[in-house]
């Protein structure tokens, strides 16, 4: 996603999440940010933003819920309505304490370890399906033929939504999560046209129940209210969107690791049973999700005075990668065995959906590295990465054949 805000000069007084620099590599300014007198970066860009880079610093944001809301997590210049809150955009990600708890528990039996084992035939399945497409081939975009699509299957069926509807989702996708730069009215429109969407979906589903997600959420109950169609058609945007883009982009991105690091691909090959450890590890090393909240009121946060409203950003890849925390922390070590990385956030907000994650990931460089025991990078400068707060390969061009 283009942006037509003026490039970054200095990163520690003026950062803009959506600078094609920051997208392409993140951690050299991390690095720079954390070593200086002041490890959160301040913009004025959004109407006034914060970006902390030592694990403490977004572990500690993480958990005050007091502090900082979570009824948007996606930065832009737009602000949602104090009264978005407690339900928010999305619940419940977007959702504060006390509504959270409710609506997050309505979710958990959905992405158990044993609902989610129910799922991973399919998905493996269907890797093959899409790595059948790729035989014979020299070159394949990694990103667009096979990580894009995994997750895109795998919650449309869980929604029981039309699989054909794909390309749609992936519009939203990006129109949504990356287009956090676009005018306010473009984005309102793609909003409204993602909830016209559901809202199809939803009565569907309504005058037509049937076994998946979406007519489970239909049923459920919190304290014996059954949950409202806002509620249910938030939720699931939320899966439909972040359950999408944050689970291709580390695929691609792991991807993009083994095809650029000889001698890890190789011992996984050589070393299957090291798979399930060398995820944990690729998640760390490549965690995709940033996350934003909403200072709720004037506080002096570590000699920082950030105001009601302020946006404050953070940044769990940052937090994996500090050397405070992690000794190698900028190593990519797959068989490393004490990994109590924040790819999947840290507080209340940890993702519900993490076992669905986790799963998803192993299936894919499974199936991946079992068919392409041999593979590089075709053009390393073809590599593109999004932008904005979820960060994967949008292109990753690799040679197979």
């Amino acid at each position: 996603m283009t942006t037509d805000h003026p490039p970054v000069e200095d990163w520690a007084v003026d950062f803009d999440h959506t600078d094609e620099r920051y997208a392409a590599n993140p951690f050299p300014i991390w690095d720079e940010i954390r070593s200086s007198a002041c490890p959160i970066a301040r913009t004025e860009r959004y109407g006034g933003a914060w970006l902390p880079t030592r694990h403490a610093d977004v572990s500690a944001i993480a958990y005050d819920t007091d502090h900082f809301s979570s009824r948007s997590i996606l930065m832009s210049a737009v602000r949602p309505p104090l009264e978005a809150a407690p339900m928010g955009i999305a619940p419940p990600i977007s959702s504060d304490p006390p509504f959270h708890g409710g609506a997050r528990r309505v979710l958990l039996p959905a992405f158990s370890p044993q609902a989610v084992g129910k799922l991973e035939a399919s998905t493996r399945a269907y890797c093959d399906e899409l790595i059948d497409a790729m035989r014979g081939r020299e070159v394949v975009d990694a990103a667009t033929d096979y990580a894009q699509n995994i997750p895109v299957r795998v919650i449309a069926t869980m929604l029981g939504f039309p699989l054909g509807d794909d390309d749609r989702f992936r519009e939203f996708v990006v129109e949504v999560i990356e287009g956090v730069d676009l005018p306010p009215e473009a984005r309102m429109d793609s909003m409204g046209a993602l909830y016209e969407y559901l809202r199809v979906q939803i009565e569907d589903h309504t005058a037509h129940p049937r076994d998946d997600l979406t007519s489970f959420l239909l049923n459920a109950e919190i304290d014996g209210e059954q949950l409202g169609f806002e509620h249910v058609g938030r939720t699931i945007a939320l899966l439909l969107l972040a359950g999408i883009d944050t689970t291709w982009s580390a695929i691609g991105a792991s991807l993009f690791h083994l095809a650029s690091t000889p001698g890890d691909r190789e011992r996984l090959v050589a070393e299957p049973e090291l798979v399930p450890t060398a995820v944990e590890e690729l998640l760390r090393a490549y965690a995709p999700v940033t996350m934003a909240r909403l200072v709720t009121e004037d506080i002096d946060f570590n000699g920082c005075p950030m105001k009601a409203e302020d946006w404050v950003l953070l940044p769990f890849p940052a937090a994996n990668r500090d050397p405070e925390f992690l000794a190698d922390a900028d190593e990519v070590v797959i068989d490393r065995e004490v990994n109590r990385h924040s790819a999947f956030g840290l507080g209340i907000h940890r993702c519900a959906g993490s076992h669905l994650a986790r799963m998803e990931l192993r299936v894919a460089l499974e199936a991946w590295l079992d068919a392409f025991p041999t593979f590089t990078l075709a053009d390393a400068h073809g590599v593109r990465w999004s932008g904005g707060q979820v960060r994967g390969p949008r292109r990753l061009p690799i040679a197979i054949g």
